[in-house]
């Protein structure tokens, strides 16, 4: 790890303005901030984050969870993982988020991670991790070591001929299938960033993962009110039953009326670039008849364009699997 100086800091416009002096918000960046850092500091410490800045946020305001007057409810970027799965309202609410956020790491990394830190959580991509290894996401132009080498847990949906890696989180698929907004502060003010359109496909720049920009604070996120009537679930398949990265995940939100569902929001885990809302799934799902039938059907849908790599194409069907038993347990 190189030196670098830390910064507390108890405002937010001098975090926002030390956060643009960096000349990306993306890999490279040389101002981060930090809250939990489960993240950031593994990456520091294998020299695949260099900042030479680095900015405490803990004691910025952003630790609450909020009701909101229309019924949805307001998440500080730094509430910790633990504080939001436990909550009430996100137990009652929005169960798919906490079964979600439950899934994911250890209870002693949920007790550090927060809800901004995992918004931003990068690649377990072991190519990405070794400095040693050419990878795109990283260093750009150095070439996808992941292609032609080991990339069983890697992305089918989503990828481009220069990075094929995953996105870890469970957290920001359920995010994804409760359509959160993500409100961001930077030196031209503030604005609300659908989930969808907040992390990028890699294209041909993988290394930029985010709309973010150089000091651009994320601060907190907003859930709309649940749909009358809905039902949630969260199912990941992994190879060991604690603390490992999803192989596939399904987050969905379904209103079922009269035998058929009249709403659906899917989003799948383990298998894309970016957290992976379907909305070719949604809308096959829309006004059928609910059964595995209907449910298949959907699911065939949803990984349409999957391109599976040499060692993942499992994926294909596991991930079909995985939404299909998903519908199922929020229809029963």
């Amino acid at each position: 790890m190189q030196s670098f100086a830390f910064i507390r800091t108890e405002d937010a416009s001098t975090a926002i303005a030390s956060g643009a002096k960096s000349k990306t918000a993306q890999q490279g960046a040389s101002v981060r901030f930090v809250a939990g850092g489960t993240t950031l500091i593994d990456l520091m410490k294998l020299n695949v984050e260099r900042p030479e800045h680095v900015i405490d946020i803990n004691r910025l305001p952003l630790d609450r969870i909020e009701p909101l007057a229309d019924g949805g409810l307001k998440i500080g970027a730094t509430v910790r993982n633990s504080d939001l799965a436990n909550h009430a309202i996100v137990q009652r609410d929005y169960p798919v988020l906490s079964q979600a956020i439950l899934a994911g790491a250890s209870a002693q990394l949920r007790n550090m991670a927060t809800t901004g830190g995992n918004l931003l959580q990068r690649t377990r991509c072991m190519y990405f991790r070794d400095t040693a290894s050419a990878c795109n996401k990283r260093e750009p132009g150095t070439g996808c070591s992941a292609i032609f080498g080991a990339n069983r847990t890697l992305a089918i949906l989503g990828t481009s001929e220069h990075c094929i890696a995953t996105n870890p989180s469970d957290m920001n698929v359920a995010m994804a299938a409760l359509e959160a907004t993500i409100h961001v502060q930077g030196i031209n003010g503030a604005r609300s960033i659908p989930i969808g359109d907040f992390h990028l496909l890699p294209g041909s720049t993988p290394d930029r993962e985010t709309v973010l920009e150089p000091g651009d604070l994320i601060t907190h996120v907003t859930l709309a009110p649940p749909a009358p009537r809905s039902r949630s679930f969260y199912l990941k398949l992994r190879d060991r039953a604690s603390y490992e990265f999803a192989l596939a995940s399904a987050a969905v939100v379904v209103t079922v009326e009269g035998g058929r569902v009249t709403r659906a929001r899917i989003a799948l885990g383990g298998v894309g670039t970016k957290p992976w809302r379907s909305t070719e799934a949604e809308a096959l799902l829309t006004g059928e008849p609910v059964g595995e039938p209907t449910f298949r059907r959907a699911a065939n849908a949803a990984l349409r364009d999957a391109r599976p790599q040499s060692q993942n194409g499992f994926k294909v069907e596991l991930a079909k699997r995985c939404l299909v038993h998903a519908l199922k347990e929020a229809t029963l």
